[in-house]
């Protein structure tokens, strides 16, 4: 993998160099001086973005960093996207990348020792096509998934060690007008790209080459086993098992799909999947660092499904924890904590982040912090 990365980033440096453009190195995975965990979230408000950054203290808690909400530079929507992701924390923890849904942009802003987020200059950029809605990196390659039916499609960006965004040549991969992508992401390695296609309830799945570009994997895009396939998640332990829910089933009939992956990228099913979740819309994955279990947020009925993971990638349904602030729905995107002790769900119902304690496949809510006025959350990353 290291040599494939390196032969990438000379790759790039080429095309730059051809094209007249400045050259950096991408991103590397360097560790960011020790400091503080924190947790932040793309608030996606009308008109100027922001993004609210909270310090996470030893038991879980948040309180809000000074300054916070941070200006993000661009738009967003003012309503809530239909999708995961729509934030991350770069691979070496020194940037945060956020979708800017209502100006067709993404946004790049750096890290503090403190927390706080400074907004890198020039690091407002065009999306590459119509309403971005998530955003994947790997050791300095990103791609994003644009939604609008105007111009949705797989863009390719790299990000270089000062966090500037330039645009990769030949990586877009366009999508149909219907297609509604809600997730893009990389599997551990970053050898294999997927992205699901909520309205046409697709999965696609890519070979991701050593210039950073896609590759079709063989059939791709894939039938979803469930109408409208929304999150999904690589096992941490083992890259090529792949986990999506279905979100658009009938009532009660939640699903959560899990798909063994090919070098190539071909999706074949695991045992008897997709595995029943038996609450209303699963959208929103989250796996514990051990691989050994997994959560899916159920924004229709308002509570979270827990599942053991098998060796062979096959689901148990442990049960579900109900959401308490959300009075039976609302809730949606959700991240674990670094120590993998906490979980940290979007309650955009009541537009707060809900604090949750984890016991191996256990959940238990112990608080909530309020998210600025007007916030409309999309994504939660935890640095």
């Amino acid at each position: 993998m290291h040599h494939q990365l390196s032969k990438w980033r000379r790759t790039v440096a080429a095309v730059l160099l051809a094209s007249g453009a400045a050259v950096a190195a991408p991103a590397v995975a360097t560790a960011h001086p020790s400091r503080g965990e924190f947790v932040y979230v793309n608030d996606n408000t009308a008109g100027a973005n922001t993004v609210a950054a909270f310090v996470r203290h030893p038991d879980g808690g948040l309180t809000p960093v000074p300054g916070s909400p941070f200006n993000a530079g661009g738009a967003g929507s003012g309503t809530g996207l239909a999708s995961q992701g729509a934030i991350q924390v770069s691979s070496d923890d020194r940037y945060v990348l956020a979708v800017d849904a209502g100006s067709d942009q993404i946004s790049v802003l750096r890290i503090g020792r403190d927390g706080a987020l400074e907004l890198v200059p020039g690091g407002v950029v065009p999306s590459g096509g119509a309403e971005p809605v998530s955003v994947a990196e790997h050791d300095g390659l990103v791609y994003v998934a644009n939604a609008g039916a105007a111009g949705s499609n797989y863009t390719g960006f790299t990000l270089t060690d000062g966090g500037h965004l330039h645009p990769l040549a030949g990586s877009t991969v366009p999508l149909p007008a219907s297609a509604q992508p809600g997730d893009v992401l990389f599997n551990p390695t970053g050898t294999s790209l997927v992205g699901t296609r909520v309205g046409t309830s697709q999965v696609d799945s890519f070979r991701v080459s050593s210039d950073g570009r896609l590759i079709a994997a063989p059939g791709s895009p894939f039938a979803a086993q469930g109408a409208g396939p929304f999150g999904s998640e690589f096992r941490p332990t083992n890259a090529s098992q792949l986990f999506v829910s279905n979100a658009h089933n009938a009532a009660g009939d939640g699903t959560v799909s899990a798909f063994r992956v090919a070098r190539d990228g071909t999706l074949s099913s695991i045992g008897s999947s997709p595995f029943a979740d038996q609450q209303t819309a699963p959208c929103w994955v989250e796996i514990s660092h051990d691989g050994e279990f997994l959560f899916t947020v159920n924004t229709g009925s308002g509570d979270i499904s827990r599942y053991w993971i098998a060796p062979d990638g096959a689901l148990t349904l442990l049960g579900s924890t109900p959401v308490s602030a959300q009075a039976g729905v609302g809730a949606v995107d959700a991240r674990l904590s670094t120590n993998g002790q906490t979980l940290y769900v979007d309650e955009s119902r009541v537009d707060a982040v809900g604090v949750f304690a984890v016991d191996g496949g256990h959940l238990t809510e112990q608080s909530t912090v309020t998210l600025p006025a007007g916030a409309t959350p999309a994504g939660v990353a935890v640095s």
